[in-house]
């Protein structure tokens, strides 16, 4: 049996076709998407799950309809502003990682200052992508290993897998071990492509705003009953 993940990455997946089932707009999904994010931080916590990345928009998601994007802004400011003083009390550090330079001036200050609230917090390492694409992320870790080696603080042998890692967006954590993503699809689109390498994948058809703590503790046990193999033998491993 595998110990518990240290770092869980989830995809929020389902927020629209939650709605749709009940007649309401895409927007009433996004807002019941609020209370399992409450759910899974305080899962984490419990379990003494290390650290958690949270995918909750996305580079592309800039195309969806102009009226649920500029919803979803405002669900992010309000969110901040009302969950911010318990992640707080309850020990969370949070990081935001993504272009940040396409967000509002408001949003990005509102996400600054809880980064610098909370920076000394231990209890759960919180990453929350917002205008992320791993795409980009390699990108951006790419030029700014060339741009070192331009520079002269870096030569070009001297890159490697964990030179390389330290530039990506989550630089100083584990990688994740285990992958969710609700709301019956199975696929990345596009997150943590560099971090995923070796993490285990588990797709669920809950929708995101029913996804609750027993539906994250199947998670979990799915994830302790894996053989992690990291390119060995069962044998090796002395299975």
């Amino acid at each position: 049996m595998q110990p518990l993940p240290r770092h869980v990455a989830v995809i929020m997946d389902g927020n629209g076709r939650w709605a749709a089932a009940r007649g309401l707009p895409r927007s009433a999904g996004h807002q019941a998407g609020i209370e399992p994010v409450r759910t899974i931080i305080d899962e984490c916590t419990r379990h003494g799950i290390a650290a958690l990345t949270l995918f909750a928009f996305s580079s592309e998601n800039w195309r969806r309809p102009p009226e649920e994007v500029s919803h979803l802004m405002d669900l992010f400011l309000d969110a901040l502003a009302q969950e911010l003083p318990q992640l707080h009390q309850n020990g969370v550090c949070m990081r935001f990682i993504g272009e940040r330079q396409s967000l509002d001036a408001a949003l990005r200050q509102r996400m600054a200052e809880a980064e610098h609230s909370t920076a000394a917090n231990t209890a759960l390492q919180l990453q929350i992508a917002v205008s992320y694409g791993g795409r980009n992320d390699i990108v951006l870790a790419a030029r700014a290993l060339a741009q070192a080696c331009l520079g002269g603080q870096l030569q070009p042998e001297a890159i490697d897998e964990t030179r390389f890692a330290a530039a990506v967006a989550l630089a100083g954590l584990p990688e994740p071990d285990l992958f969710i993503r609700t709301g019956g699809e199975q696929r990345l689109s596009n997150f943590l492509l560099w971090n995923l390498a070796y993490t285990e994948l588990y797709f669920t058809d809950v929708l995101w705003p029913d996804f609750d703590g027993p539906a994250f503790e199947q998670a979990l046990q799915h994830f302790v009953s894996r053989q992690r193999r990291f390119g060995l033998t069962a044998g090796q491993l002395g299975h």
